[in-house]
């Protein structure tokens, strides 16, 4: 029997058949000696063959075939350093759920997700959750830390209206959205219409609550932001692919702390900014890194302000094999 897997729980995992019916399935051990460096050998998504086994009353699948992915998104393993886990495959694309605060998603967080998603050519829609929340008060006076005269705050949703304007510069597409009030709720939906869509953020972000307003019935679980820490407590254990009723799937994942970036060489991960891939062109070395070399288009354009310092401080930290740094925002605007 042929099917798609729509949960994992690590050992067992729930498939759908071609005949519409669910099926509890294993998986035959050799999947585990045939060079998969991944924990989980099998991930949501994926598409499989499977037999019935019947053992006593019991039926069990038992799955023999993984076919070939058209893509999946990977990150490093939380507990396991050297090896991976694939958070979900052949997935038509992502909506990266940003938060400004309750809890931050910092750019070096967003830089590395879309440079895996990129190196995999899997789209990435970046949801700017939670507008509602966000104060727009321009009478809040501070003073300039570099002249000490006074000025207007910039509000929390000027901040967003920042990171939306850098990563558009950059060619991604950015909704400000509210999942509690329902703001372009409709169109998250317009965008998801016949394809597979994975949700992806930090706990606490909103992917669970956005899912539950795009199918109201859906009732995944969320739970409240811890007030001392500002990030949210982990409600999705296993990611989970859901049947939507207006011709869409979405696979919902657990909140993401970091992400490690893997299975890139130096040389290509330039490659996956679109700003610096452009400039690279006109550097004096053709294997140009941008980091000590002389003549370098990308840093002169760091200096002039062309490229964002944050974008430019994340590709140096994913070159450099920096994994400490993911929650340090560094964001300027040029």
């Amino acid at each position: 029997m042929k099917g798609t897997v729509y949960r994992s729980t690590g050992s067992w995992y729930e498939v759908k058949g071609t005949d519409g019916a669910m099926y509890s399935c294993r998986i035959k051990g050799k999947f585990r000696l045939q060079g998969i460096k991944s924990t989980n050998p099998v991930a949501v998504g994926d598409r499989v063959e499977f037999e019935i086994e019947k053992k006593g009353d019991e039926e069990i699948g038992i799955i023999n075939e993984i076919e070939e992915r058209d893509n999946y998104i990977v990150r490093k393993s939380v507990n396991l350093s050297k090896q991976t886990h694939i958070i979900a495959a052949n997935v038509d694309q992502v909506f990266l759920i940003v938060t400004l605060n309750n809890p931050p998603t910092f750019t070096s967080f967003i830089d590395r997700f879309l440079v895996s998603a990129a190196a995999y050519q899997i789209p990435v829609i970046l949801l700017f959750n939670k507008v509602d929340t966000y104060n727009d008060d321009q009478d809040e006076v501070v003073l300039d830390p570099e002249t000490g005269e006074e000025m207007l705050a910039m509000t929390e949703l000027d901040q967003v209206r920042i990171l939306m304007q850098l990563y558009k510069s950059v060619d991604y597409e950015c909704i400000a959205i509210s999942a509690a009030t329902g703001k372009n709720i409709d169109l998250v939906k317009e965008k998801m219409l016949g394809k597979t869509s994975m949700f992806a953020g930090h706990s606490g972000a909103g992917k669970s609550t956005t899912a539950n307003a795009i199918q109201p019935g859906l009732e995944l679980k969320t739970k409240a932001i811890s007030i001392q820490h500002k990030q949210g407590q982990h409600t999705t254990t296993f990611a989970e692919m859901f049947d939507l009723d207006f011709n869409a799937r979405i696979i919902d994942t657990p909140g993401i702390k970091g992400f490690g970036v893997v299975d890139l060489e130096k040389e290509e991960i330039g490659g996956y900014f679109p700003e610096i891939f452009e400039l690279s062109q006109s550097c004096k070395f053709h294997n140009c890194l941008h980091l000590e070399e002389p003549k370098c288009a990308v840093k002169e354009a760091v200096e002039t302000g062309e490229i964002y310092l944050s974008r430019y401080e994340s590709y140096v930290q994913i070159v450099n094999g920096d994994e400490d740094n993911y929650r340090a925002d560094k964001y300027t605007t040029p």
